[in-house]
């Protein structure tokens, strides 16, 4: 008897909960915002920016984090600044000259060979003419630097290709392959 109104019982809870089931309206949401989210049109204005823009402006006069400015100028009178006073910020201990060589094999090799004469590959093809010997050339590490940061004549910058502190470690090693021939 006892199992029969269990039976009873569980047939009267389950009508009563599916009997207020309906289904054109769904039941409650928890967060529904996560269900329902704010629609925009599209290329619409966003209330999100407080400039009327698509994004915020960085601060002016900010310098993005890790960034170091180059203070001399992209023109003749900076290289020549630069020639004359900058100095590598890197003492001894930190140059790395397995690096280095690795590096100016990737990025300057290909036009000014392996030991600085001027005969890469390239030049060796004839696609550029003209490219420089180290021994020829009245070069400072600081002049080196600033022609790899900025580039010079047909050369462009590597200022996207290499960080600044692998840029010092490459114009290190062009003063040593420079003294070596």
């Amino acid at each position: 008897m006892k199992a029969l109104y269990k039976i009873a019982l569980l047939a009267c809870v389950s009508a009563v909960a599916t009997s207020c089931f309906d289904k054109s309206r769904p039941n409650y949401q928890y967060f529904p915002n996560m269900y329902e989210p704010v629609p925009y049109e599209t290329y619409s204005e966003v209330p999100t920016f407080a400039n009327g823009k698509e994004g915020q402006l960085p601060a002016e006069g900010s310098i993005p984090r890790g960034f170091t400015p180059y203070e001399y100028e992209n023109s003749t009178e900076g290289y020549e600044l630069a020639k004359a006073n900058l100095v590598s910020p890197l003492d001894s201990a930190e140059v790395d000259l397995p690096r280095a060589e690795q590096l100016f094999t990737i990025y300057c090799a290909v036009c000014h060979g392996d030991k600085g004469d001027g005969k890469g590959n390239l030049v060796k093809r004839e696609k550029f003419l003209g490219v420089p010997n180290y021994k020829d050339r009245q070069i400072t590490e600081g002049s080196v630097f600033h022609v790899v940061t900025c580039g010079l004549n047909s050369m462009g910058s590597h200022a996207n290709q290499l960080s600044q502190e692998e840029r010092w470690q490459v114009a290190h090693y062009v003063m040593k392959l420079r003294s070596e021939l």
